[in-house]
């Protein structure tokens, strides 16, 4: 016979079950039903927003394909330095020759050292910048010559070098510079990076924009003048002067110029001045320059360098003129190696953009591509009967192991990371004056004028997307140096939109 107590405990955990059966099932229902419920509604947005979604995305891809491309666009770039002793130029020299004017460059960089004499008048006192007006002129006369056989002339007629010209009586090395730019360089703006609208840039997304500080542009935003040339204030009382109106009466056929001057400065006797097409013209920006002086006790600018810093399209450049130490005494090259030290320390860049979305580089190795040109003065480190033993001889490789240059850089002490081209032609320093023989050689000239013949005048260059085409001298006997030119091939990042325009 069966414990009623057992039969009631068995019945009772079946009731329980069941109803603990039945809950469960209800709520499992009524998960179900509002999990197909919410599975309804999510699939019903889902549909409505799918024309949304489709439509966001053909729209972003459609702003990708009209935002600029980056393209590569290779230029054409001639360098020169020239050590002029101190010479200005006069009107039967013809740079023609020089200048390579035929082969039509995308880019002059022009380097002169001493075109003034460097005297304590000079130095000390007030600079004469009356040759470098003169070098200017003979350098538009060269590149701005019609190509046509008839003889006619592009651009501004440069005036003459007479004895009866009242034009270079006193000259203006500002007024000069003025006419021979361009309307583009003349509306250069020191930073012309492009912006959006505010529509675009609500409908696009916000774009980094550079916003130059308002004491370095004028109301419209263009580059002034008197940035550039502040060394030359003292002649603004002279505009009414009779070389005034005649530097005035240039401006006449600017159109037809086919080079114009992007920026020029000269301190003591280094001049640097850069042309470009004129069609370039209206792609730099970040247009500055910097000058250091390494003369005596480091504060004259008799030594130094003058250099100059620009963006052309989204590539930067930085090109460096230099006169450094002289001497050929032993130990003189480390004089050398410190300036090129304290150039590279010292030459700053003044930051003109407050944003730091892009950037702006502030020293000469952060620059995309560098040409460094000058007079470095480095000497060849043998004596002078057995320099020129070599030089007879044409034994150019022992020569040039002896170079210090050669010897500093090898070393890793000075230009560590710089390249040079190789070298196929005689020392450019020092020539008797009119003459192909070297100081020293004639009997006519005294033994302190002898000076072992070097490579004084010299073309480097630092960065990537740069091939040197060329590296040679010129052969004019205008000065105790010859002239040493180099041609480039440059990379030159170009944003192109559906509308861009590249040249071929």
């Amino acid at each position: 016979m069966s414990d009623p107590l057992y039969i009631f405990n068995s019945m009772s955990l079946c009731v329980y079950i069941y109803m603990c059966v039945s809950v469960y099932l209800q709520n499992f229902v009524v998960f179900v039903s509002y999990f197909g419920y919410f599975l309804v509604l999510f699939l019903t947005f889902a549909g409505s927003q799918s024309e949304i979604v489709i439509e966001s995305l053909l729209a972003s891809s459609n702003l990708r394909s009209s935002m600029p491309t980056q393209q590569i666009q290779s230029l054409r770039v001639f360098v020169a330095t020239w050590n002029v002793g101190g010479k200005s130029p006069h009107s039967g020299l013809n740079l023609d020759a020089l200048l390579h004017v035929h082969s039509e460059y995308d880019i002059y960089v022009l380097g002169f050292q001493e075109i003034v004499p460097l005297n304590a008048g000079n130095v000390l006192v007030l600079g004469d910048n009356e040759p470098a007006a003169k070098w200017l002129a003979m350098i538009n006369q060269s590149l701005n010559k019609s190509s046509s056989s008839s003889g006619g002339r592009l651009g501004p007629k440069t005036p003459s070098f007479g004895a009866g010209s009242m034009f270079f009586a006193k000259p203006s090395l500002k007024k000069i510079s003025e006419s021979f730019r361009t309307e583009c360089r003349r509306k250069l703006k020191i930073c012309n990076c492009s912006t959006f609208s505010e529509e675009i840039v609500k409908k696009y997304g916000r774009e980094s924009c550079f916003r130059c500080p308002e004491g370095l542009i004028n109301q419209s935003g263009v580059l002034s003048d008197d940035e550039e040339d502040e060394d030359d204030d003292d002649d603004d009382d002279e505009d009414e002067d009779e070389g005034g109106g005649k530097v005035a009466s240039l401006v006449s056929n600017q159109m037809m110029m086919k080079y114009g001057l992007v920026a020029s400065k000269q301190m003591v006797g280094i001049f640097l001045t850069v042309w470009m097409r004129k069609e370039l013209i209206q792609h730099v920006s970040h247009l500055r320059i910097s000058s250091v002086t390494r003369g005596i006790m480091g504060c004259l600018g008799n030594k130094g360098c003058i250099a100059v810093s620009l963006q052309l399209y989204k590539t930067s450049f930085c090109f460096i003129c230099s006169h450094l130490a002289s001497g050929e005494r032993e130990g003189d090259e480390r004089r050398r190696n410190s300036d090129v030290i304290e150039i590279l320390k010292n030459t700053t860049f003044p930051r003109i953009c407050r944003t730091s979305f892009t950037r702006v580089p502030d020293r000469i190795t952060k620059h995309d591509r560098v040409i460094w040109l000058g007079d470095l003065n480095y000497r060849i480190a043998l004596s002078y009967s057995e320099t020129k033993t070599l030089l007879d001889k044409n034994a150019w490789d022992t020569l040039l192991n002896k170079d210090q240059l050669k010897i500093e850089r090898d070393a890793g002490r000075v230009f560590k990371g710089w390249h040079e081209g190789k070298i196929f032609f005689a020392p450019t320093y020092k020539y008797s004056y009119n003459s192909d023989a070297y100081a020293g050689d004639t009997t006519k000239e005294k033994k302190n004028k002898r000076r072992t013949p070097a490579w004084c005048d010299r073309i480097l260059w630092h960065g990537d997307g740069i091939r040197q085409l060329s590296y040679v001298r010129g052969e004019s006997r205008f000065s105790d140096h010859r002239p040493v030119c180099s041609v480039f091939v440059v990379d030159v990042e170009v944003c192109e939109g559906k509308t861009g325009t590249r040249r071929q």
